[in-house]
């Protein structure tokens, strides 16, 4: 693809016709020419007639009879040659504007993924720049054939709206690939889980921005990449150029979610392989729900454990207890609140405020 300030000309002719007229210039035929050079005169007719290229050899030849640089010949091939594959692609986007029309290119540009652009044929293009892609067959050979299955272990074919998840993974690429790489220790990640139960007990304004330097200081990338149309993920894990990533939608914007998605993704990380990639709240053909309930009761264990829920079950469930208990065990009281809530131990209106609505957009 060209760069965003280079001009393509709607039209460029053949080096072949530049040569016809210099020639013509000199009243030099084309036998006498080809004698000069000593290349056939079926060579050069056929380079004049647009039906052959001027390569490096024949750039200098032509440089000593007609006293143009053969850097200019050549660049002049180049050109040409690139302004006939470039046209011969623009043939091919009309067949692909319905692969287009499957994302959800409204919300891309409106995010700011994406430019928008005059016409859908140049929305392709811009589509296919996003994703780092010659054409729709590659994003279906990455995405949905496995064709590159080191970078991407599961298909999206079986998933339901496959075009906006891959959009939305895509995203989380970009930002990771921004962000400087630091080597990742295991050791490192293992034994700043204490810190981050503790930020996560405390949970101040700026907690992503404070994970997010946790993480980093392990060699784990942490980015937040919100929800698009179509693409109702909470979370995912993965591997890139040997460093985890999670990446964060944000969808559900309560804390005790939040803090119980990034510990299950954590628990990815820790407990599972490097080739595979796990997306939370999607179905996949081949979701493993051993490792997925592996992720759950490592959250469990980091945010409220299982002795921990029994302890608190125990006592007189009051907002004050909770509070109290929390504080004890050091986690945060929305832990403890929505997990009791789901298991309908308590009433939702109980401790209701201490569920607190994030932004991580706003962070």
């Amino acid at each position: 693809m060209a760069n965003k300030n280079e001009y393509i000309p709607e039209f460029y002719l053949h080096p072949g016709e530049t040569l016809s007229e210099k020639l013509e210039e000199l009243e030099m035929g084309i036998k006498e020419f080809s004698t000069r050079t000593g290349k056939p005169e079926k060579t050069i007719l056929a380079i004049i007639n647009g039906k052959s290229s001027i390569t490096s050899d024949m750039a200098v030849q032509f440089e000593n009879v007609l006293k143009i640089p053969a850097n200019f010949w050549l660049n002049y091939q180049k050109s040409f040659d690139e302004y006939k594959s470039r046209t011969k692609s623009m043939k091919n986007i009309g067949d692909w504007v319905k692969w287009t029309e499957s994302f959800p290119i409204k919300d891309m540009i409106k995010k700011n993924w994406i430019e928008k652009k005059k016409s859908i044929e140049e929305q392709t293009i811009e589509l296919l720049k996003f994703f780092g892609i010659s054409n729709p067959k590659a994003w279906q050979n990455y995405y949905l054939n496995q064709e590159l299955k080191v970078a991407f272990r599961i298909s999206l074919a079986q998933i339901k709206n496959p075009h906006s998840i891959s959009a939305w993974l895509r995203r989380g690429e970009i930002q990771a690939s921004k962000l400087t790489k630091v080597n990742y220790s295991e050791k490192k990640f293992k034994a700043s889980l204490p810190e981050i139960k503790s930020l996560m007990a405390k949970h101040p304004e700026n907690f992503f921005s404070k994970l997010q330097d946790i993480c980093f200081r392990a060699g784990v990338k942490l980015i937040y990449t919100p929800c698009i149309s179509n693409a109702p993920v909470n979370g995912a894990t993965r591997w890139l150029n040997g460093s985890p990533l999670i990446q964060i939608s944000g969808r559900y914007n309560r804390n005790d979610i939040f803090w119980f998605t990034f510990f299950h993704e954590v628990g990815h990380i820790l407990l599972h392989g490097k080739k595979e990639i796990f997306l939370e709240d999607i179905e996949y053909s081949d979701k493993d729900e051993q490792k997925e309930k592996e992720a759950d009761n490592f959250a469990i264990h980091w945010t409220l454990s299982v002795d921990e829920e029994k302890q608190v079950i125990e006592s007189t469930l009051t907002e004050k207890n909770i509070i109290a208990f929390a504080k004890k065990i050091n986690t945060n009281p929305a832990m403890i609140i929505g997990r009791l809530q789901k298991k309908e131990l308590i009433h939702y209106s109980v401790g209701r405020h201490l569920i607190q609505k994030i932004n991580l957009k706003e962070l």
